[in-house]
């Protein structure tokens, strides 16, 4: 987060500045989305450091790689290391009720599956 927040001070004209924050990506970076104490944690960090009002789009994932492990390989929603609570969360959560959030999971046969799933969260 320390990074991003460090990108977005060094802009003179933050009015079009915005941050696309990936659920594999944090978990790979070391941020735990695995509980919801874990989200609390790691969403407040975000507002704390960054601030939500520079986050414009989330990319929706599970992880294939370990927590912390640096490595960005994509799961189906709930078949990899992270599970499902961080995507239940971030439905019910009001904070991001008007982004983008973008699926990007690995199985083209099941996204229709998940986004019900997701939708069903809300």
């Amino acid at each position: 987060m320390k990074h991003l927040a460090a990108i977005i001070d060094g802009v003179e004209d933050k009015s079009r500045v915005g941050v696309c924050i990936d659920t594999c990506h944090a978990f790979a970076a070391g941020y735990d989305l695995r509980t919801e104490e874990d989200c609390q944690k790691t969403f407040k960090e975000l507002g704390d450091v960054v601030g939500f009002n520079y986050l414009r789009g989330m990319h929706l994932n599970d992880a294939k790689s370990e927590f912390g492990s640096r490595v960005d390989r994509h799961h189906s929603l709930g078949e990899g290391n992270i599970g499902k609570t961080v995507f239940s969360y971030i439905m019910r959560d009001e904070r991001f009720d008007n982004i983008p959030l973008i699926l990007e999971t690995v199985n083209p046969d099941i996204w229709a599956e998940e986004i019900a799933w997701l939708k069903a969260q809300q």
